[in-house]
């Protein structure tokens, strides 16, 4: 786990105690699809609180001519470093929801982006078309990226009912748009979801 999403996790937990007075736990589970799990994301779709981002950016880096991590779930508010570890130069802009496009720079330097806004955010370089990522902006902290067996672990979620979502870069719009309920108590909950 990178140290963005460990910093995440403990504020999720103080956050959780403070904010509700539950008791929060970990949300365990597995995800299958036929079209594998690798890289899917399985996230709560509401939760009552209100959630800041943590001040420590998340990373994406640029290297070997492909963005790592291609999938990366962040809270809204988040603000993501992207940083060309490769010796060419390379771009980053999205078209989607605001869009933007941050210029293009030459190794060892970065550019940063505060994402406002929930959504999904393809991240393309137009000097190397072939290079794309994902960034998914989420109204709260309570998501994980299954595992390659499809095993999940959401931290720190409050006790109570939840409705989770999967998104996957390979999922279609019905997939993407199923819903599955969960009940967390001051133990913790499981779920398996197949897509």
């Amino acid at each position: 786990m990178n140290q963005y999403l460990r910093t995440l996790a403990t504020g999720l937990a103080l956050t959780a105690l403070s904010a509700t007075g539950a008791y929060a736990a970990n949300l365990e589970g597995t995800v299958t699809s036929a079209k594998g799990t690798a890289g899917l994301v399985v996230f709560v779709t509401k939760a009552p609180g209100t959630f800041t981002a943590p001040a420590e950016h998340a990373h994406v880096d640029q290297k070997n001519m492909k963005f790592v991590p291609r999938v990366l779930p962040v809270v809204a508010g988040a603000t993501v470093d992207f940083v060309n570890s490769d010796s060419v130069n390379h771009n980053v802009f999205s078209p989607d929801n605001e869009g933007y496009n941050l210029g293009t720079w030459s190794k060892g330097e970065k550019r940063s982006y505060t994402f406002k806004r929930e959504g999904v955010y393809t991240q393309l370089c137009s000097l190397h078309p072939e290079m794309e990522a994902f960034i998914l902006v989420l109204g709260n902290p309570y998501f994980a990226i299954a595992a390659a067996d499809g095993h999940f672990s959401i931290a720190n979620v409050p006790a109570g009912h939840y409705v989770l979502q999967v998104w996957g870069e390979k999922l279609k719009g019905p997939e993407k748009k199923k819903t599955f309920p969960v009940d967390v108590t001051a133990e913790g909950g499981k779920t398996a979801i197949s897509l």
